[in-house]
C-alpha cells in the first residue's frame, strides 16, 4: 500500500491543528532506508501565538489518533514528529513577523532596493507589523534605531540564533518580545527536562508516536 501523500496528510490534521489553536506550518514526510518495511517519518510541523510542551504533546496524542483511524499509512510503520518551526525557517506570512517581534533576523533585500542604510543584506531586531510593513531595529546595543521596510522590499528574512541578551533600549524599540516567546539570548538554556516530564506518547501496533517541539536552540526538546 503506498503511502499517504503530504498533501493528504494535511487534509487529515489541518482542522484538528486549528481547532487546538495551532496554524499548521508543513507536512514532511520521509522513509528511513529503502526496504520494503521501512519506518515512515511523519513530520507536522505546528506554530501559536503561545505553544508550549503540555500542548504540543496533547496534539501529537489527538494526530497520532487520527492518523491511526484513517488508516492511510496500512501497515506501514511511521514515527510521528510535531514540531514548531526552528530559527532556520523563514519569516515568509504576516504571522511569522508577529511572532518574531524582539528576535533578530538577518534579512536580504530584493534586487534593486535601496537598503535604509549600508548593505542589501544585513541583521535587524523585528518590530511592530503595520499593514504591509515592518518596523526594523539597526544598530545592535550600541547605536539602536529603527527604520520601516516594506514587506515587498524583503526577499528572506530567518530568525538568528542569540548566546547573549539585547540591549535594553534595543529591545525597547522593537516592542518587547510577544507573550509566551522565549527571551533572546537564552537559546543555550532551554531546559530539555522539562520535555521530559510531558505527558508520554502512545505507542501502537503500527507506529512509535514522538512529539517532538523545536525550540530556539539547536538542540530540540523531546517528548517520548
Amino acid at each position: 500500500m503506498p503511502m499517504p501523500t503530504e498533501e493528504r496528510v494535511s487534509q487529515l490534521v489541518a482542522g484538528l491543528v486549528e481547532r487546538r489553536g495551532f496554524d499548521l506550518e508543513g507536512v514532511e514526510i520521509s522513509t528511513a532506508g529503502k526496504r520494503a518495511d521501512a519506518q515512515a517519518r511523519v513530520q507536522v510541523i505546528v506554530d501559536s501565538d503561545a505553544s508550549d510542551l503540555d500542548s504540543i504533546a496533547t496534539l501529537s496524542a489527538e494526530l497520532s489518533a487520527r492518523l491511526d483511524d484513517a488508516g492511510d499509512f496500512g501497515e506501514t510503520p511511521y514515527l510521528l514528529e510535531v514540531t514548531t518551526p526552528g530559527t532556520d525557517r523563514p519569516l515568509t506570512a504576516d504571522r511569522h513577523w508577529h511572532r518574531a517581534r524582539g528576535r533578530k533576523v538577518r534579512v536580504a533585500l530584493r534586487d534593486g532596493v535601496q537598503p535604509p542604510e549600508g548593505a542589501a543584506t544585513f541583521e535587524a531586531r523585528v518590530g511592530a507589523l503595520t499593514g504591509d510593513s515592518v518596523a526594523l531595529v539597526l544598530g545592535g546595543k550600541h547605536d539602536p534605531h529603527r527604520v520601516t521596510v516594506p514587506l515587498a522590499d524583503i526577499a528572506s528574512a530567518v530568525v538568528q540564533v542569540e548566546f547573549s541578551p539585547p540591549g535594553a533600549r534595543e529591545l525597547e524599540l522593537a516592542g518587547g518580545v510577544v507573550p509566551g516567546r522565549p527571551a533572546p539570548g537564552q537559546e543555550d538554556a532551554v531546559d530539555v527536562a522539562d520535555a521530559a516530564q510531558s505527558s508520554p506518547a502512545r505507542a501502537t501496533p503500527n507506529a512509535r508516536h514522538q512529539s517532538i517541539t523545536a525550540s530556539d536552540s539547536p538542540t530540540e526538546g523531546i517528548v517520548e
